[in-house]
């Protein structure tokens, strides 16, 4: 064992899961700046800035869609092997992430091939006007080309996570980030490429992060390594990482859809500046959520590990703290973006009028934001418990059965307009995450004995 490794067995749960979601809430932190910076930069180009970030934003779902299938083989494995290390059966905790390694990069052609196949049809479909599409078809076309990379760096950085070397995960995305930072006003400003510099420098980035990952889990300091000596693919294994993963693939799918919906219907009620106000917020909110997502992803291998090890009292112990510091959180930002909406509008774009557009419909769209810690806490127990179907129900259950079709209803009722559209997103906080809070709680807290019993 190496003395950065966090030992999930150990008593002090609390310090346990923020020694490993600190760390990964840095390297979230961290990855959002691949992105963020892009916005804050293009949305500022001189002259351009608006119409350029709409037509970033209409990328978001593609760029969503690839971050879903690097979680179907990535943390749809993680938990399996953070549960065959808690049994001590390293040989199966191997199995599995040779696995996902194999399923991440043959995806990860596929989907290269059918982007740059498809991409113009599908931004038409997504929202895109004859203004937005040439900055839209620039940075897809781009980023398409990195996509084996973004699927390896984001899709095996779970199984140092899971191995409990939350500080090397972060290092994973540090470097990526770094670069980032560095090649963006180079390629944007200093070279005049606008939106596909921002591209050019994200894949750059997300080539250095798959490297590094490649390296450690190929290195002597990882517990498991990745060995493909005699590999054959086992088709068994596959299903049962993608049968866990499917949950976390249809979170992040589902937000795909969700912003295809939104961007279209926008597009009819409110325009292509409306497009860039939803990319604004969308920005604001994945700042926003990756605190609540880490801490809920830091205590998921805590929670798996002493579930194989058949540890109940401290499983227990993790649900709840992941649950209290998730809701505390929540609750604290949802004040802040409610007496300071225009201090993180500006953030990405001094536009008076998207400004003027944006503040109100922050005010809706963040309405009862804590409802989340909800969703993320009842989502991270299902899927670090190995229970498939729950998981998978419940991200579908917000998205697709209630945010999509509120986002089309909603305007259409008497002159709500954009406001619908906004509007469905707490709505849909309340409903699906107190549904899947309550349900994990019957289904799972209430069937453990008191902790005075275990």
């Amino acid at each position: 064992m190496q003395s950065q490794q966090v030992d999930f067995g150990n008593e002090n749960v609390s310090r346990n899961i923020l020694s490993v979601a600190v760390p990964m809430l840095a390297a979230q932190l961290i990855h959002l700046l691949y992105n963020i910076i892009d916005r804050i930069y293009i949305g500022k180009i001189p002259g351009e800035g608006t119409l350029a970030l709409a037509g970033l934003g209409l990328c978001f779902p593609v760029i969503t869609m690839v971050t879903a299938f690097s979680n179907l083989f990535g943390v749809g494995g993680a938990p399996l092997c953070s549960i065959a290390r808690g049994k001590d059966d390293a040989k199966k905790a191997q199995k599995i992430m040779n696995h996902a390694f194999f399923m991440l990069v043959v995806t990860g052609l596929f989907l290269t091939l059918l982007g740059l196949i498809f991409h113009k049809p599908l931004l038409f479909l997504f929202g895109a006007s004859t203004a937005t599409y040439p900055y839209a078809s620039g940075y897809m076309a781009i980023y398409l080309l990195g996509t084996v990379f973004v699927m390896i760096s984001l899709g095996m950085n779970p199984y140092i996570n899971s191995q409990g070397f939350a500080k090397a995960g972060m290092k994973t995305v540090l470097l990526g980030a770094a670069l980032n930072i560095i090649l963006d006003p180079i390629f944007i400003f200093l070279l005049h490429m606008g939106v596909k510099g921002a591209a050019l420098a994200t894949i750059i980035s997300q080539f250095f992060s798959a490297v590094w990952v490649l390296r450690f889990l190929t290195g002597k300091q990882a517990e498991l390594t990745l060995d493909f000596h005699g590999f054959s693919p086992d088709l068994s294994c596959i299903w049962e990482i993608a049968k866990l993963g499917v949950s976390t693939f249809c979170m992040a799918f589902t937000n795909g859809l969700v912003q295809i919906v939104c961007n279209s219907t926008l597009q009819i009620f409110g325009g292509d500046l409306y497009i860039s106000v939803m990319t604004v917020i969308s920005s604001v909110r994945e700042i926003a959520q990756t605190p609540v997502m880490a801490i809920a992803e830091g205590a998921s291998p805590i929670i798996s590990y002493n579930y194989g090890a058949d540890n109940m009292r401290l499983m227990k112990r993790a649900i709840r703290f992941m649950t209290q510091l998730g809701f505390t959180y929540t609750l604290t930002i949802w004040g802040l973006f409610s007496v300071f909406p225009e201090f993180f509008i500006r953030i990405f774009n001094h536009n008076e009028g998207l400004i003027a557009a944006a503040a109100p419909s922050m005010h809706v769209y963040f309405f009862g934001f804590f409802f989340m810690a909800f969703q993320f806490a009842g989502q991270s127990v299902f899927k670090a418990l190995n229970r498939p179907k729950q998981a998978v129900f419940f991200s579908l259950l917000r998205k697709v059965f209630i945010v999509v079709p509120l986002t089309l209803i909603l305007p259409r009722i008497g002159k709500l307009g954009v406001t619908g559209v906004f509007l469905a997103e707490p709505i849909s906080n309340c409903i699906g995450g107190l549904s899947c809070y309550i349900t994990m709680r019957a289904t799972i807290l209430k069937t453990l004995p008191p902790e005075s019993e275990m």
